[in-house]
């Protein structure tokens, strides 16, 4: 998608005489959505306008956005309008976006028309909760948007006004408030605008920035990039003669020894990523582990498939070692490279105080997998204590991370990874594991890419506590369910079924559903 996806301009909205000139604000939470539309109303005030603002929240993080909306048009001979509420499809002049999804959903609103609306939006992507969390790729296709824009909307004015904002200084309202002028859609002029944030008060000078700069794009925009795409994932990067971290550089030679070339550019991304995560010893035994499976790779013949066993597993196994624990939590949120990268997120600057409050709530569970596991054996027999401890530590807490307290706490559970290779969750991970991995061998001596749909499987387990649970859960149901149909000649394709529908479960996939299927004939 181009930097301005933009068609000839219209002419203006115009004085409004029987109908007021509508405008609908689509925004997430600390955005300025509130702002953006009080300082649209008072634009209209100013100019001895009558105007009108209401909004409809939407729930917490981002399930939904907040609509704003907004009516306004002249007095006429003293008499004041009624104006509506809520905006109806078909009658809306202006539709501001303040992410690339948004605009989407305000087409699947009805809300932007061809033969009304001109559409202003930011194309940059705030992902949503459920696109986070979802276990395999949950990120929504932002082409069905660009595609849905070029032909549901009278006009469009889209560029990163984010970006743009963060450039100058300032927050995407101002920036949506210069491309509202931009493009010419108000009848007022450029200096009414300016009236309305000195008016504010807050921030003026780069409020006045970012909004010269967005209107400059919005009235004069660059042609747009043809055959233009959204920049690719990058790609694996390929091994390096030696390393920077001296744990992993004393590993290179038994990964280039080991594995064929084929796996070397996964095999050394899932090094790094183990070795970071406990020890050089770690890194060795994930090394060892893939020579292994790459064994049973070349006895099934994967040299003539470019041992993509191999290479898939040197992807998963490192994902199944690099479980999330107590320990690696609390080491993550401690990091000084995570409150950089929150304090460039939210554009904190140097003369900004920044705290991050957290809603963790630990189980018994957590607490029991972090102890030495014949201990935490016992204590999970004893019921009347376990339920005693369980009472006081299932509880939901706010943790203030850069507090002095709670984060010298945090700070110490990262560093206790001399603890993990004895505590009951590493036992119960490498437990799994080998059944997970001896499955995968078994099925791929008869079935090369059945054993590869198996190591696959792994998508499914990710997170922590009850996430991991039903992730767990969800991945065992399924391997059953693999078991069961090895012997068909379509195996592999119902396990990529199973996989696939798993990971959906809940939203647009039904597992139990497919296996009531699959039962019925094998």
């Amino acid at each position: 998608m181009g930097d301005n996806i933009v068609r000839l301009p219209l002419a203006a909205a115009g004085a409004a005489t029987e109908r007021p000139i509508s405008i609908a604000i689509v925004a997430m939470g600390g955005q300025g959505g509130g702002v953006l539309s009080g300082w649209i109303v008072q634009l209209a005030e100013n100019a001895g306008w009558v105007a009108q603002s209401t909004s409809v929240p939407g729930v917490a993080q981002r399930t939904g956005a907040t609509i704003y909306y907004i009516e306004m048009m002249p007095l006429a001979a003293g008499r004041k309008p009624i104006l509506a509420q809520m905006p109806t499809p078909g009658d809306v002049d202006v539709v501001l976006a303040s992410e690339f999804m948004e605009a989407g959903r305000s087409i699947l609103r009805g809300i932007v028309t061809p033969e009304r609306t001109i559409l202003i939006a930011s194309d940059h992507r705030s992902f949503a909760i459920s696109e986070k969390s979802a276990p395999g790729d949950g990120i929504a296709d932002s082409d069905a948007v660009a595609d849905a824009i070029g032909v549901t909307a009278r006009r469009q004015i889209i560029f990163n006004m984010d970006e743009l904002a963060a450039r100058n200084g300032s927050v995407i309202s101002s920036a949506m408030f210069g491309a509202l002028a931009g493009s010419g859609g108000l009848p007022f002029d450029r200096d009414a605008y300016h009236a309305v944030i000195r008016q504010d008060g807050k921030g003026v000078a780069a409020s006045l920035k970012t909004f010269d700069a967005a209107f400059e794009r919005a009235a004069n925009p660059s042609p747009p990039h043809v055959g233009a795409e959204i920049p690719a994932a990058s790609r694996t990067a390929g091994v390096p003669s030696s390393s920077a971290d001296p744990r992993v550089a004393r590993l290179l030679d038994l990964l280039r020894t080991s594995l064929p070339e084929a796996a070397w550019p996964m095999a050394w991304a899932g090094l790094r990523k183990v070795v970071d995560y406990q020890d050089e010893r770690y890194g060795t035994e994930y090394l060892e582990i893939l020579a292994r499976l790459h064994a049973v790779d070349r006895q099934a013949g994967g040299q003539d498939r470019g041992h993509d066993f191999t290479v898939t597993a040197a992807k998963y196994v490192a994902n199944a070692m690099t479980y999330d624990d107590v320990i690696r939590v609390a080491d993550l949120k401690t990091r000084a490279g995570r409150r950089s990268r929150i304090a460039s997120e939210v554009g904190a600057g140097p003369h900004h105080v920044l705290t991050t409050t957290e809603f963790m709530h630990p189980r018994m569970e957590e607490i029991a997998g972090l102890l030495p596991a014949g201990f935490a054996r016992w204590l999970k027999r004893q019921g009347a204590i376990y339920a005693w401890l369980d009472r006081r530590v299932n509880k939901g807490r706010r943790v203030r991370t850069y507090s002095p307290a709670w984060f010298l706490t945090l700070y110490t559970l990262g560093g206790m990874r001399w603890l993990r290779r004895r505590s009951l969750r590493h036992a119960e991970e490498v437990a799994h594991r080998e059944v997970w991995l001896a499955c995968a061998c078994d099925l791929v001596r008869k079935d090369y890419v059945l054993g590869g749909e198996v190591l696959k499987c792994r998508r499914l387990v990710k997170g922590y506590s009850d996430t991991h649970a039903r992730g767990l859960s969800r991945f065992d149901k399924v391997i059953a369910e693999i078991r069961r149909l090895a012997h068909r000649d379509d195996a592999a394709n119902w396990a990529r079924r199973l996989r696939e529908t798993a990971i959906k479960d809940g939203e647009g996939g039904d597992l139990d559903g497919l296996i009531r299927t699959i039962r019925s004939f094998c």
